[in-house]
């Protein structure tokens, strides 16, 4: 599942390019998009200098796996992540291609980030200590870190100006939406959580938590970005769980913990991470994967 090397940056000289985010290069190919996922790793909005081997191939077929579990909940926006299906002009490039890239609709991007949270953790459980509530959610009274919520419940979120994930409330959601669009958001987002939260404590893995990202495509809604992976869920393993304490990760909370013990301001550039958090971070996400994926009858295509 890992790569040999390394890839930090794409280099595609004759595919213009769309975007470049923190983990994610995108080149626009007219009506679609090609994605590449890079071993860049970000940590409290910053990437990180030192990549992570392999990092992209896990997020991406991870990714794959999952939308094609969901597909029948709604559309996605994959068109293929075989390379020899790829137009001939990324052939030269299937070195960065293989195994994590995909090619997909362009969609016009719903600007809501949709959060479930099924366990009480991250801003979640601050909320909770202030306030009793998370996201206008009133909760029982008496829940520690980590415990079970009755039910999940779905909170959205929005980019404020810095780029930071901003917490809104179901009623803040609809202004900004509609109500309609809004009702969609949290039916959908309640359901793809719950189908991969059953599957994944099947499997040995809680998922506490998840984003999801939708947009529109010839009018449909349907689900962008990527899904259900550690770099947009909260993963914990199940045996250990125990309420009362943060947990044990498989996703990159394990690389916070580390920067959080340093005398880091939390600014770029972020310091260089050390052989042995590259190692134990990738075994990880290589755990998280072999526990959904490589233990589930299903084929990705592309594996």
């Amino acid at each position: 599942m890992t790569a040999e090397r390394a890839l930090q940056e794409t280099y595609l000289p004759d595919v213009p390019l769309f975007a470049r985010g923190k983990v994610r290069d995108i080149y626009d190919l007219g009506k679609n998009l090609l994605i590449i996922a890079t071993d860049r790793l970000s940590a409290f909005d910053v990437v990180m200098p030192t990549p992570i081997p392999g990092r992209s191939v896990i997020l991406t077929q991870m990714s794959l796996f999952w939308f094609s579990m969901m597909d029948d909940i709604v559309a996605n926006h994959v068109v293929t992540a075989d390379v020899s299906r790829y137009p001939a002009r990324l052939q030269p490039y299937r070195d960065q291609l293989e195994g994590r890239s995909m090619i997909v609709r362009k969609a016009e991007r719903i600007p809501i980030e949709c959060v479930v949270r099924g366990y009480l953790a991250g801003s979640g459980w601050r909320d909770y200590q202030r306030t009793g509530s998370v996201c206008g959610h009133v909760l029982p009274a008496g829940l520690v870190e980590s415990d079970r919520l009755p039910q999940p419940i779905f909170t959205p979120a929005t980019k404020a100006e810095t780029g930071h994930d901003e917490n809104i409330t179901r009623d803040q959601m609809a202004a900004l939406v509609g109500e309609s669009v809004a009702a969609d958001l949290e039916r959908l987002s309640l359901a793809l959580y719950q189908r991969g939260r059953a599957y994944a404590e099947s499997r040995g893995i809680i998922i506490a938590d998840t984003k999801f990202e939708f947009g529109w495509i010839d009018g449909r809604m349907a689900l962008i970005d990527e899904m259900l992976s550690p770099d947009s869920s909260r993963f914990w393993p199940r045996d250990g769980y125990a309420p009362g304490r943060p947990q044990e990760s498989f996703d990159k909370q394990f690389v916070r913990d580390y920067l959080d013990g340093l005398d880091w301001d939390k600014r770029a550039p972020g310091p260089v991470l050390p052989s042995e958090i590259v190692e134990r971070t990738l075994r990880k996400y290589q755990e998280a994967y072999n526990r959904l994926v490589r233990s589930s009858p299903a084929q990705v295509e592309g594996v």
